[in-house]
């Protein structure tokens, strides 16, 4: 199946067919640095890494390019409540990006690029777009003319007419038309400011991304994606200019994942709602955290909870759990019992394929992770049938699916860990909460196999009553009795 992508712009599931034969250029929409990054920053960033380490995996040369807004009003807001350098500021919460990014283990873009490190390119962009009279300048601003661009609000559905209609706008004597954005602002006394043909100013929010993506992708590339949150007005200005200017399509194909919520509600920092990366990953591991976030498909809201960490936590378990009896288990043997039938055999034997299937619809991570979760559970079904000895065939099924899963599992950045150093750890931690040793247990179990050689069952059973008080489950089985933390 061809990998098909759903594109806001037509709104509708389209075939990625790259420019470049087998080469995808991707550009996405990064953070205004100026805060700690919230768990809305961590699914964008989670988002698109799958979406980079899926083409990978598929064998498509990626290059990927996500830039940094390292000047704007909320920076310089910030700076001058903390009276700081607005750059020195932005340069401080990048380093914490990158701190939380390297926590969540995402991979690093090809490209970085900062906005002040491209004010050349977009005063040029500006001047073609007043050349062409799609921009012109007022009092030392710049402004975009909207109406001069007949598909305006296209990707937002949106008419002019009625943007204009509903919209609260500021009066502004310098702009032709309420609804023309800014390109280019004039200085303000006391805000960083650089040279440009129309006085000393900065650059608008929106011009940044058209001037860096056309330097490093191409005036047309591939996709170009961001949250919800962008598609009105940043996306759809950038596509006014972009497209304005070079009279070409500008992103052939527009990615946008949903909102973060809690009880419903937009997870943001003007709410006050939110939850920074590193507070959560102080009580769940950045995979726990990945599990949760790619249990929903990327364009569906997508609910904060404990109960839903939680689940996830749980889920990263079993399947840490079973790969690491798989790891373990004794080698097959020629004649050893097949328990395998013919369903389930063709079931893990086509894992990778429908894992494909899957995420080639959109990047379905929901469906794609149920068939993991289907496929552990039939493992798990095998495990229990076998008795600790598989026949060679089964041996080997087992084992490769094993590796499947966790090559699969790469996909969405789970199960990059040692399975029986993982379980092992958890074991530990546990142990850890309760007044037994290992030593203890061991001594424990010793004396009630002891007990039921001697037919002493109530001494039996209250060893093992003992345990379980301790949240210790013992296993009999043929090898004899192994335990686990409940």
């Amino acid at each position: 199946m061809p990998l098909r992508i759903y594109n806001t712009l037509t709104r509708k599931k389209e075939l990625l067919q790259p420019i470049e034969d087998n080469h995808v250029k991707l550009y996405v929409c990064g953070i205004t640095s100026y805060d700690y990054c919230h768990i809305g920053h961590a699914r964008s960033a989670l988002v698109f890494d799958m979406v980079v380490r899926y083409l990978r995996y598929r064998g498509y040369k990626v290059t990927f390019v996500r830039n940094f807004t390292d000047i704007d009003d909320k920076i310089i807001k910030r700076a001058n409540e903390q009276d700081i350098d607005s750059a020195a500021l932005a340069l401080r919460f990048i380093d914490e990006f990158y701190t939380d990014m390297d926590a969540l283990g995402t991979v690093r873009p090809d490209i970085e690029p900062k906005a002040t490190e491209h004010i050349g390119e977009m005063t040029e962009l500006i001047q073609t777009l007043i050349d062409k009279g799609m921009a012109y300048p007022s009092g030392g601003d710049v402004y975009f003319r909207v109406d001069r661009y007949d598909g305006y609000g296209r990707l937002s559905g949106r008419s002019l007419e009625d943007m204009q209609a509903g919209a609260r706008i500021e009066v502004n004597e310098q702009k032709e038309n309420p609804m023309d954005f800014v390109l280019w602002k004039a200085a303000k006394p006391g805000e960083p400011k650089w040279t440009s043909p129309w006085g000393a100013g900065r650059p608008g929010w929106h011009i940044e991304c058209s001037a860096m993506s056309k330097k490093y992708l191409g005036a047309t590339f591939d996709i170009h994606g961001g949250g919800k949150d962008l598609i009105f007005p940043h996306h759809e200005n950038e596509i006014a200019q972009s497209c304005g200017a070079s009279g070409m399509e500008f992103a052939n194909l527009w990615m946008h994942h949903g909102f973060v919520t809690i009880k419903d509600e937009k997870m943001s920092k003007s709410l006050g709602n939110f939850l920074t990366i590193r507070d959560v990953l102080q009580q769940y591991s950045a995979e726990e955290l990945r599990l949760f976030i790619f249990s929903t498909q990327y364009r569906n809201p997508l609910d904060f909870s404990e109960h839903a960490l939680q689940d996830a936590r749980a889920g990263l378990e079993r399947m840490y759990d079973c790969l690491a009896k798989i790891e373990q288990l004794p080698a097959g043997d020629e004649q050893g019992p097949q328990v395998v039938g013919k369903k389930d055999r063709d079931k893990l034997e086509s894992l990778e394929e429908r894992f494909q299937h899957a995420m080639d619809n959109d990047f379905n991570t929901a469906q794609a992770l149920g068939l993991l979760f289907d496929a552990v559970k039939t493992l798990n079904k095998v495990l229990r049938a076998a008795g600790g000895q598989v026949a060679t065939d089964d041996y080997n099924l087992l084992t490769t699916t094993a590796a499947t899963i966790k090559q699969l599992g790469e996909v969405v950045g789970i199960l990059q860990h040692d399975p029986v150093e993982v379980m092992q750890q958890k074991k530990e931690q546990l142990l850890a909460a309760i007044e037994l040793t290992e030593e203890e247990i061991t001594h424990l179990i010793e004396k009630r196999n002891q007990a039921r050689a001697n037919k002493d069952w109530a001494t039996s059973d209250e060893v093992r009553d003992t345990l379980l008080a301790s949240n210790i489950v013992l296993k009999d089985g043929p090898d004899g009795t192994t335990w686990d933390v409940k």
